[in-house]
This record gives C-alpha cells, structure tokens and sequence, in this order.
C-alpha cells in the first residue's frame, strides 16, 4: 500500500517496507548512488531516496529527471542528514511517467508569477503554488466546519439566475440559441425560444435565495461559485470566484457585525494551526510582515466606524488620495488600506452607507439616508466582506425598487417573503479567494485560484 510523503516524514518509528509515488523534484548523482527529492503533493516538504548503484533497477534513473513521476520500494530509515528525521533506502524504483528535461518547463527552482500563470496545469507543482492550493482545501473544510459548528444549515443556490442580485448589469448571458443565426422578432432577439423563455445569467451572488431558505431554516450559508463580467484587469478581480454567503433569520446589523468578526478570526485561527508549514512559506518568501499581521488579528477587536466617521478621517489625512473623498461617494481601495493599515492598523467595520451607493435589498435607516450595510476592511486587500441587514418590510422594499428603477414583477417572490412571515434577517457576502490573499500575502487574485478566469482568458 502506498504511503504518502507527509506520512512517511511524520512516522514514528523505522519501516522495513514502505511504497511511495510522486514526482521527482531534483535529481543529484555521485559516485555508485544517487539521490531523488521527491515530492506528492501531501505537504511542502520532500522526501529524500537514497538509491545504491547496484540495486536492478538502477539504469532506470538515467531516464528520470525533474518532473518524472516514479514509484519507489525500500525501507524507511533515519537520515544522517542535517533537515530531515527520514529518508529512503530504495530497493526498486520505477518509471511511471517520463518527463523530457530538455522541454519540462520547471527545471529551474523560481519562476515569475506571471511566467507561471502561462502554465496553470503545472504551476502546482512549485513549492509556492502547491502550498496555495493545500492552503485552499483546508480553508474549504474549515469554513464548512465553521458554520456547522454554528447551527447553521448548508445550502445550494442556483448558479443560473433570471435576477440581478446586485443590480450592477455586469453578468454573463448564457443561451442555447445559434449566435450565428439568431431568431429575431420586430429586430429583437426572441428569448422566447431560448432554453427558459427569458434571459438567462451567470449569478453574482446566492443571497436572494438564501435569503428565502433562512426565512424557513432559519441560519443557513451557501458556498460556491459566482460570475461578474466586470472588464476589469486589476489584481483584486476574477471573472469566476468563490462566495462565502451565510443568511440568518431573526437578525440585526449588530448581529452581522458580530458574525463577520467571530469568523474572520475563527479561520485565521485555523489557517494558522492547521497550514502552519505552508503559511511560513508565504512568511519567509512573499511578505515578511504576514505572521505579525495574522496573529494582530487574533488579539485585538476590530474597529467599527460609521461611514460618516470613515470621510470624516479620510478627508482630515495628510495623505493624497487618487480618487476623491466626500460625502455619497463609495471609499476606494486606497482609503480602506489607509484606515486599516496607517490610521487604525487593524481591521476595521465600516456601516451604515449612503443608500445611494448600496444595492436596493438593503434595509433603510431611520434617517432614511443611509442603510444598515456594513463592509469589513483588512490590511492588504481593502474589503474582505460585504453585508447588510435585509429590509423586511414590503412597502419600503418597494419603493426602493421604484427608486432604483427596477421591476416588481421580476422581483415578486422576493417581496413574497416580505408579505409572508417577514421577519428581519441578516447576512454577508465574503470573497474567498481574497480571504486566501490576505491570509498568504499574494497581492494577485489570479494566484490563489487553480484556473484564473479573467478578460481575454479562458485557456485552461
């Protein structure tokens, strides 16, 4: 039976037979032995395969070189090494996979980035990039935990949408009809004869409909993919990224806050107990001030300001800012990371927005100039989260739909809800790739997501 890398290095004791496959990292020769690094994705670290001269299958090796994928038996042994508790003795070794060192791209030990991303199927391979997605997949799990642990039921919303969540019209379109020779009624595309009858669209985001399962299970969240067709080239943006939505029923602005918080520092917590080794990868290469950051988050409370509060100290700053700063218009990346890193140095809560600037769902104030919305900022990234309590009441829902000029009728089970048991309800919106940013310091979204979808790019 096949041992894992990272079981092997764990182990306690010696093993007289132990079986691994991976690929080979590095390949060294010396006189009558040679040494492979190997490594199977399980972890960071390599394991180290002593293999003697005369051992059978020896000639093998002169067809193995970085990026072959090989099967090795032997025994496991302690290694008089400096680094490293165990290496292999091997008895046998394989060939599974042939990799040409004349055109493999990953002979080198670092690449750019940028070179990397022209690569996606294979950048994972690379310490940096290996460690990013391990680093995904138990955020994955802990988020899953996380809300679990909290009562709170998991949901599945739809990925094909006829509503606009966000009101923003930047959604992808999605059809069976021939583009070649589309069917056209008075020089109109007829979606009559579309797969539904009516447009079609990638969603931005589950909260509509989670907002109608927590009216019934009362705490819920949704966990998937969501699409904005926003062309946008900036570092912060994907095409096609990952929501974290939770929805509770019976909620107010306060408690949002409160979740928003708890669960920001809950994963950090876990990121920091659970990837400790591939965390300090991105401490020691990529952002030397990463550790301090994330343990700053476990130990102090977030700041909360008002939006008021938050133009009042942005305009008093003796700092100059590229977008403008005043009263209705929406804070920018700068001013958050200005907030967070020079004026507070902490996360920080932004809430109650100018209604102007904030999506229709979200419940009017009794100034009736703001809405209970609340942004959390983190040093780094600028917004980490986005939320709202809900307006539960159905005239006022209304009348902003007729503000904002949007339909009634294509929104009537959402005010269903409001005329049906409406009770008021909370939730928040939280990127998951950004979270991934700001937990390993990569400043490109493209980089902590396996197949980037971005303008212009759909080839892997």
């Amino acid at each position: 039976m096949r041992t894992k890398i990272k079981d092997a290095l764990n182990a306690i004791e010696p093993q007289d037979e132990i079986l691994i496959k991976g690929w080979v990292r590095t390949k060294r020769e010396a006189k009558g032995f040679s040494f492979l690094e190997i490594n199977d994705g399980s972890c960071l670290q390599n394991l180290q395969v002593v293999v003697d001269g005369d051992i059978p299958t020896y000639p093998v090796l002169e067809k193995i070189g970085t990026g072959a994928a090989v099967k090795v038996r032997g025994s496991l042994v302690e290694s008089p090494g400096k680094g490293q508790k165990w290496e292999v003795q091997a008895r046998e070794v394989e060939l599974i996979g042939y990799a040409d060192p004349k055109t493999y791209p990953l002979q080198k030990k670092r690449h750019s980035d940028e070179f990397l991303r022209t690569i996606a199927h294979l950048r994972p391979r690379t310490n940096k990039y290996g460690a990013i997605n391990r680093i995904r997949a138990e955020l994955s799990f802990a988020i899953h935990r996380y809300f679990h642990d909290k009562g709170f039921w998991y949901i599945h919303t739809p990925i094909l949408t006829g509503s606009d969540c966000e009101g923003a019209g930047e959604m992808f379109q999605v059809t069976t009809l021939n583009l070649n020779q589309l069917p056209k009624v008075s020089g109109q595309v007829d979606l009559s004869q579309d797969f539904f009858g009516k447009k079609a669209l990638l969603t931005v985001s589950g909260q509509l409909e989670a907002e109608a399962l927590a009216c019934a299970l009362g705490d819920v969240y949704t966990f998937g993919p969501t699409f904005r067709a926003e062309n946008s080239n900036t570092p912060r943006h994907a095409a096609e990224f990952w929501m974290i939505e939770p929805e509770m029923a019976f909620a107010d602005l306060e408690d949002d806050m409160v979740l928003a918080e708890d669960c920001v520092k809950k994963l950090v917590s876990y990121a920091l107990k659970h990837c400790a080794q591939d965390l300090d990868l991105f401490a020691r290469f990529v952002d030397k001030g990463l550790s301090s950051r994330l343990e700053n988050i476990l130990k102090e409370d977030f700041v909360r300001l008002s939006y008021k509060e938050a133009v009042s100290i942005l305009k008093r700053a003796r700092k100059k800012f590229e977008f403008p700063v005043g009263f209705g218009l929406d804070l920018q990346t700068e001013h958050e990371r200005y907030l967070t890193e020079e004026y507070c140095k902490k996360p920080v809560i932004v809430y109650d927005y100018p209604k102007e600037i904030k999506a229709f769902y979200m419940r009017l104030n009794d100034d009736g100039q703001t809405v209970a919305a609340m942004d959390v900022l983190v040093p780094k990234i600028g917004e980490l989260i986005g939320g709202s309590q809900r307006e539960e009441r159905v005239d006022v829902l209304e009348s902003r739909l007729k503000d904002l000029g949007l339909s009634k009728d294509e929104y009537w089970w959402y005010l269903d809800l409001r005329r049906f048991g409406s009770v008021p309800h909370a939730g928040f919106g939280m990127g998951f790739e950004r979270l991934l940013m700001f937990l390993t310091g990569v400043s490109n979204i493209r980089d902590v997501i396996p197949f980037p979808r971005t303008p212009k790019h759909l080839e892997f």
